[in-house]
């Protein structure tokens, strides 16, 4: 029997944006993040499936590898007819489709007339596009989201994701891993007195994803000024990125576009 640790070793690190091939009867399997996924290729149809792991495995690399092996009969799968008759196979990441309330496991107290920058880990979806045209097939959270409602009534208000974050002041403490985007969040208290930062509506639809020289993945930072109270809190998305990413290369646009300038003025629920 093959054992877990041999089987890692017959496996290597997958990559987003990097063309695969596969022939018809192979399937390519991943391991990451909370997730496995398994993409089959047949005469006349693609076939993906995929399930959760234990969400208290602590790992950090993304593991593929292509087998003949077919997936369990009993797993959902969903079925594609082939758009064509290429064999090729991309994964790309992109940010969720819903704003996401970012709760630190601590709050942070922002002192009057202060400022700081978190560093904000975004967990990412999983786009697949195959075929020679690169059609899109599905995506899929790389865990299951939690939903949460923001808004001053039932009625009034947004659906968004939540998450919750260590809120690192120290870019080097941030876990580097491939499914997750780091987002520089700086926050700017000009009012009379202190801020407690005890959860952040990020709008992750409005971020772009960028790759650096190191493989680690970034979005444009964000800068929240908050004058008076945090109802009327602005906020922008920055165009360029930080120093400290490097240089990057676009890995997938925003989802929607902000407006002219990147301020937000209608965002008026930023801190929840």
């Amino acid at each position: 029997m093959t054992t877990s640790l041999e089987a890692q070793q017959t496996m290597q690190d997958g990559q987003w944006g990097v063309e695969y091939t596969l022939e018809p009867g192979q399937t390519q399997y991943h391991e990451l993040c909370h997730t496995r996924v398994w993409v089959t290729l047949l005469e006349q149809e693609w076939q993906i499936r995929y399930q959760r792991m234990p969400e208290d495995d602590d790992q950090e690399r993304w593991l593929q590898r292509v087998t003949i092996a077919l997936p369990d009969a009993d797993m959902n799968v969903q079925r594609f007819v082939r758009p064509d008759r290429g064999c090729q196979l991309h994964y790309l990441p992109a940010m969720s489709s819903l704003a996401t309330v970012i709760r630190p496991y601590q709050p942070l107290t922002i002192p009057a007339n202060s400022e700081c920058t978190i560093y904000v880990g975004t967990l990412l979806w999983m786009r697949i596009q195959a075929g020679s045209k690169g059609t899109h097939l599905m995506e899929l959270p790389l865990a299951d989201p939690s939903l949460t409602w923001v808004g001053r009534t039932t009625m009034e208000g947004e659906l968004c994701y939540s998450a919750a974050t260590f809120a690192r002041l120290v870019l080097d403490a941030v876990p580097k891993r491939p499914w997750r985007a780091i987002t520089p969040v700086r926050i700017i208290n000009e009012r009379q007195d202190p801020l407690l930062l005890e959860r952040f509506n990020l709008p992750t639809p409005l971020l772009s994803l960028h790759r650096n020289d190191r493989g680690h993945l970034w979005t444009p930072g964000v800068t929240v000024i908050c004058e008076t109270d945090m109802n009327s809190a602005r906020l922008k998305v920055d165009h360029n990125l930080v120093a400290a990413a490097g240089r990057c290369e676009l890995v997938a646009p925003a989802r929607e576009q902000t407006s002219r300038g990147g301020l937000i003025r209608a965002y008026d629920r930023i801190f929840g």
